[in-house]
């Protein structure tokens, strides 16, 4: 009798994912490419196997958050709350600021922007970007200086929401979007909930670096590891949502490199990328005549952006450096640069080679970690500036 009560609640929850099935294959269409993600986690559905935590992992723009918004959409089911991301059950941590308006009792947690949050997604869609981010929450350009942490208040008040009943008398999930960015008292606390996990709750985490989190943490959860979206896909999408011709489509897609970000960066005619190059450019130009007069004033400019903006800098002067010493190969198939960059490669590449190349790359992966230091960033560039005009000239 027992046995056959247990093979009828299997058969009932089966049949209860199988309805949501209409819901869940329109949010699906949110996320570009990764339908084997997607059939992994059909198939945990199906054998009823869901874990209570998921780590779902990969490179910027490979389209984590949607797929965890999907997934989590698919579990709550067909729910006209979920048009506006405003589900009881669906519980939302992520990195916050202590912005200018703040008291100074006050230490910020996610419901304080939950509104902006909220209108992120509804009007830019999933596929979200830490700076985008910052700019939502920042009230003034100072706000905009600070690093976004998920903080201990946080880490309290979801702990607070978990360990209320289902609203809805199914799952309840927290989606954790970048946990990489918890304080330490922070993560010990979310450790302590992925220890002893409230009833019917299942952890969504969204890392972009895993390896930043406590080891622990990373052990209780199953990983789902992303690759980067397919080319064609980006293609096509690319087509179908900002009605490209086919030939701009492909070469955009070739581009992005499985980056959905970077290839809406490549339709925006004044994103940040331009800026990052027209930086990178004056740097080598002018490490390159060792005019450390102007090298000073450079290291000012970009001591005066955001420790985000700055970082995200650094990362494509990684991603310049690469490019730069692939062109050397001169293999089409091996470029993923727009047409300006490859207009300055073409000339620059030489001074990029095997003697060089991975001391300057640590030395960008260095500055960005002072950066993320809380280091003085006049100091972290000038002296960065100083050390490319001793590399350039290595051979």
């Amino acid at each position: 009798m027992e046995q056959k009560l247990q093979a009828t609640n299997h058969k009932v929850q089966c049949s209860k994912f199988k309805v949501q099935s209409k819901k869940s294959s329109m949010l699906k269409k949110e996320v570009i490419g990764q339908q084997e993600v997607w059939n992994r986690l059909m198939e945990m559905v199906q054998e009823n196997r869901i874990p209570h935590a998921l780590m779902f992992c990969g490179p910027e723009g490979c389209g984590k958050l949607a797929m965890a918004l999907a997934f989590a959409s698919y579990l709550l089911g067909d729910s006209p709350m979920l048009n506006k991301w405003e589900h009881p059950d669906l519980h939302f941590t992520y990195p916050t600021i202590k912005t200018s308006d703040m008291g100074s009792d006050h230490t910020p947690v996610s419901d304080d922007f939950i509104k902006e949050w909220r209108e992120m997604l509804l009007k830019d869609g999933p596929y979200v970007l830490i700076g985008e981010w910052m700019q939502k929450m920042g009230k003034s350009d100072a706000d905009l200086n600070k690093q976004a942490i998920i903080t201990a208040e946080e880490s309290d008040a979801l702990a607070k929401k978990l360990i209320m009943m289902s609203s809805q008398g199914g799952y309840k999930i927290s989606l954790i979007w970048l946990p990489e960015r918890m304080n330490q008292q922070s993560a010990n606390k979310i450790l302590k909930l992925l220890e002893e996990p409230p009833r019917q709750t299942l952890f969504l985490l969204v890392s972009e670096q895993p390896e930043l989190l406590l080891e622990t943490i990373r052990s209780r959860t199953q990983r789902i590891d992303f690759k980067k979206i397919a080319t064609e896909d980006i293609e096509q999408a690319l087509i179908e949502r900002r009605a490209l011709e086919p030939d701009m489509a492909h070469r955009i897609a070739r581009i992005a490199n499985g980056n959905w970000n970077a290839a809406l960066e490549e339709l925006n005619a004044g994103n940040e990328k331009r800026q990052h190059l027209d930086m990178f450019i004056m740097l080598m130009r002018l490490a390159y005549m060792r005019n450390i007069h102007d090298l000073k004033k450079w290291s000012e400019v970009v001591s005066t952006f955001g420790r985000e903006k700055q970082k995200r800098m650094l990362d494509y002067f990684m991603h310049m450096l690469r490019e730069s010493f692939m062109y050397n190969f001169r293999q089409a198939e091996l470029s993923y640069m727009t047409q300006e960059e490859e207009n300055f490669a073409r000339n620059f590449a030489r001074f990029i080679n095997e003697a060089n190349i991975i001391d300057i790359s640590n030395l960008f992966e260095e500055s960005k970690r002072f950066i993320g230091q809380n280091a003085n960033p006049k100091i972290v560039f000038f002296d960065l500036a100083l050390k490319i005009i001793v590399l350039l000239i290595r051979k």
